[in-house]
């Protein structure tokens, strides 16, 4: 029901780039760029600036963008409105999930909603906790599900579920097993972190603060952007890092990592779900809504 044009425009504008667009809309690039050129002729207006560090919108473009994404919005209502008068929920769920939430607890959420709902469409970003807020606040997503905490105050936070972050190390990596080492020991290990904006970082840090670890007494022998990224390089001796324990399932079998207890450490947090401050949501979100916050209170490790 949206229009088409407007709604590449749409991808184009939040991706920030063709390629990433095409890719959203399984189009080719040629006719992304193709579709933006008759609109920009159609409307007599230059949208984005194209430059050798990518592509940016112009002022008219900027105006536009919120007209399309009120449109998509309002035609995702429309549609959510005429399958309710047959009892169903469908039409497109937006939702942005921070990295530990979209590997390792959105599938166990997505695959049995789905079944309920199968006429429901997802649409899916995933990020830092921080990028799930923007994307949240700039009306890309409809709810998010991130692990760090929220200071906005339009957005709604609702607990979904708890995670305990733990230092681990690689199976060679020259620490006792099943023996807490004490905190001063931290500071003598290189330590591997997430990027700054990560929920996890923002966790981590406060917990080590609270404990009275300062951040310049630490070694941080790497920034890297994904868990996937920690855990592999843990594995790879490369040194020890904090990651979420939902995510070392798999590695704690084979026993390529191990937990490491730290003495006066014990990290948690609450995973949650946000939306925009406001009325209850409606159609597919508002239906996942109350599906997560149901099924999270009986989610744990196993």
């Amino acid at each position: 029901m949206e229009n088409f044009r407007l709604k590449v425009f749409r991808m184009v504008a939040e991706e920030s780039s063709f390629r990433r667009a095409a890719e959203r809309l399984h189009l080719s690039q040629p006719a992304v760029s193709q579709q933006i050129h008759a609109l920009e002729e159609e409307l007599g207006y230059r949208l984005f600036d194209r430059g050798q560090g990518g592509i940016q919108l112009t002022d008219a473009g900027t105006v536009l963008l919120q007209y399309a994404r009120r449109g998509a919005r309002l035609a995702e209502e429309a549609l959510a409105a005429l399958e309710r008068t047959r009892g169903e929920i469908a039409g497109e769920l937006r939702l942005g999930a921070s990295q530990t939430v979209a590997q390792y607890i959105l599938p166990r959420l997505l695959g049995p909603f789905l079944q309920q709902h199968p006429q429901v469409r997802l649409a899916l970003k995933s990020g830092n906790t921080e990028q799930i807020v923007t994307a949240l606040k700039n009306g890309q997503v409809e709810l998010g599900l991130i692990e760090g905490p929220v200071s906005s105050r339009e957005v709604f936070r609702q607990r979904l579920c708890e995670d305990r972050i733990v230092l681990i190390a690689g199976r060679r990596y020259p620490w006792p097993e099943k023996v807490a080492i004490p905190l001063s020991a931290l500071a003598e290990a290189p330590l591997l972190m997430r990027e700054r904006g990560s929920g996890s970082r923002r966790v981590v840090e406060m917990a080590l603060r609270h404990a009275g670890v300062r951040q310049k007494d630490l070694h941080i022998a790497m920034n890297l952007d994904s868990i996937v990224a920690i855990i592999s390089a843990v594995e790879a001796g490369l040194g020890v890092g904090f990651v979420s324990e939902w995510a070392i399932r798999k590695e704690l079998r084979l026993g390529t990592v191990r937990v490491i207890p730290v003495e006066g450490l014990d990290i948690r947090r609450d995973m949650s779900l946000i939306r925009h401050l406001g009325p209850a949501l409606e159609g597919p979100p508002g239906a996942f809504e109350r599906f997560a916050l149901a099924a999270g209170t009986m989610m744990h490790l196993r």
